[in-house]
């Protein structure tokens, strides 16, 4: 089938990648202005793979939808309302789109499916993809397992289908709530993580999962949705790639944050956790985990007081 991304960084240009790889024809846009486009344009490569060159690159967004109904979106979470609101003006129409980014909105709380669906006039097919893996494993055969979700389960059973290979092999998500949720959270114990690294108290990164687990559970309960989701891939199935990997964007954040080092790539971590902290006060449910990679952020507070301070509260008569 014909597929198009929208976004050429680290995420958009793995998926062109891989959907080329399995045999679909693809057409991958980025902005004119955005370097990675250009680089792309110019050497079809950047710092994690080459692109083959039967992928078609456009920089006009409009070319880019008329070229085929499933659509994937990789751009930052936060950039998502406006740019939805420019697909308005095109003939999108009973497309599939899935969104390919991890986050919340940040003024707002919402989950990305929300703000699409706000935005988006026409009728459309909307799912999620998420779980475990980096470009970096990926693009070395290295498989791992992800998850589609969808409201409508034709639209999930079209998309795994039509996307697994033995390189990802896709699970049915039968909780969007709950793996939208847990797939941005896991974003906040991952720069958590990157704390406790740069620290030296990695050893505590079992009571971080634990207990993060248990938080982003209880939370997505209360929303409504189902808390077994948070252990499964989405979440805590995620966090041998954002706890402990190299390549992890939040934990070499947090890392980087502790150390106090530049770190200049996108970590959405670090503004999900404000979504998040929007919802605690909503729901009326406790983030200990959120606020404490919140006030080192965003307040300058101590990172090795803020996590003795929360890794050492007073017991309470439940588990971790």
């Amino acid at each position: 089938m014909r597929v198009t991304v929208l976004g050429c960084g680290r995420w958009g240009s793995f998926l062109s990648w891989y959907a080329n790889k399995i045999g679909h024809e693809v057409m991958l846009w980025g902005r004119e202005e955005s370097k990675n486009y250009q680089n792309i344009v110019h050497n079809r490569t950047n710092e994690y793979l080459r692109l083959p060159q039967d992928i078609r690159l456009t920089n006009g967004i409009v070319d880019a939808i008329q070229f085929s109904d499933i659509i994937f979106i990789a751009i930052s979470a936060q950039e998502l309302r406006g740019f939805a609101k420019q697909l308005n003006s095109m003939e999108i129409a009973n497309k599939t789109f899935v969104l390919c980014m991890k986050g919340l909105e940040m003024e707002s709380g919402k989950r990305l499916s929300q703000v699409f669906i706000e935005e988006i006039h026409s009728s459309v097919n909307l799912a999620i993809w998420v779980g475990p893996g980096h470009v970096q494993d990926f693009v070395q055969d290295i498989p791992n397992c992800m998850v589609i979700d969808s409201d409508n389960v034709n639209t999930t059973k079209l998309l795994v289908d039509s996307l697994g290979s033995e390189t990802i092999r896709f699970y049915y998500g039968q909780d969007l709530l709950g793996n939208e949720i847990g797939a941005a959270a896991k974003n906040v114990i991952g720069i958590a993580a990157g704390m406790l690294d740069g620290l030296g108290y990695a050893s505590l990164k079992g009571a971080l999962m634990a207990r993060g687990t248990k938080e982003i559970a209880r939370l997505v309960k209360t929303m409504g949705g189902n808390e077994l989701t948070i252990y499964g891939l989405g979440h805590l199935g995620d966090y041998e790639a954002t706890v402990f990997s190299k390549h992890s964007h939040n934990r070499r954040f947090g890392e980087a944050l502790v150390k106090k080092e530049t770190f200049e790539k996108l970590a959405e971590g670090a503004a999900t956790v404000k979504a998040l902290l929007r919802l605690s006060t909503k729901y009326d449910v406790d983030l200990p985990i959120c606020e404490a990679v919140d006030s080192v952020i965003s307040e300058g507070n101590d990172p090795k007081e803020q996590l003795i301070k929360l890794f050492m509260r007073p017991v309470k008569f439940e588990s971790i």
